[in-house]
């Protein structure tokens, strides 16, 4: 399988998990949206269950989003927000927004994007306040790929990746930093 292939069919995947029920969603409808076969689909992935499984790990997003010392941090997670986007034409975290609807599918993914995004934030933070800060730094990263996805052709889309993160990191970059805050 090619990796447009593989990339279509994890875009058809998502959208089509986003939109339907688990138990609406049809490989066959996946695999016309990808515009592959539906055997193609199972060749490489295996079933509906294993499709879905891979669709909702977020491993791959943490591990880019957190690929740097905690002083980088910040500027780490906006440069992988926006790369991502402009190499692959979607988001590494957004698709956790599709988890909102009610379902066993749904809150299995809400507690995998906890544990394999959230948590792995935390762990890296010191300080007080560690859980929300964590929350509160990946919401600005779910904020940011929002506005990329929804604005494709204004500022954001088309500025310098470094500008972006010179712009954007230093709001991150506080929350790991754990400055105090008065109260």
């Amino acid at each position: 399988m090619t990796d447009n292939s593989r990339h279509a069919i994890l875009l058809a995947a998502r959208r089509a998990f986003a939109r339907n029920p688990y138990a609406d969603v049809t490989l066959r409808g996946i695999a016309a949206d990808a515009g592959v076969s539906a055997s193609l689909i199972v060749k490489h992935f295996g079933g509906k269950e294993s499709l879905f499984d891979k669709v909702a790990d977020f491993e791959d997003a943490a591990t880019a989003l957190l690929d740097a010392p905690n002083e980088e941090l910040g500027r780490c997670a906006v440069r992988a927000i926006v790369q991502f986007r402009r190499d692959n034409n979607a988001d590494l975290l957004l698709r956790v927004v599709f988890a909102l609807g009610v379902g066993a599918e749904r809150a299995m993914l809400r507690e995998r994007f906890r544990r394999q995004v959230v948590q792995q934030v935390a762990a890296r933070l010191t300080g007080e306040d560690v859980p929300l800060r964590a929350e509160l730094f990946v919401a600005q990263l779910i904020g940011l790929g929002a506005a990329l996805a929804v604005d494709r052709e204004g500022p954001a889309a088309t500025a310098d990746v470094e500008q972006i993160a010179d712009l954007y990191a230093p709001a991150l970059q506080s929350l790991v930093n754990a400055r105090q805050i008065a109260r």
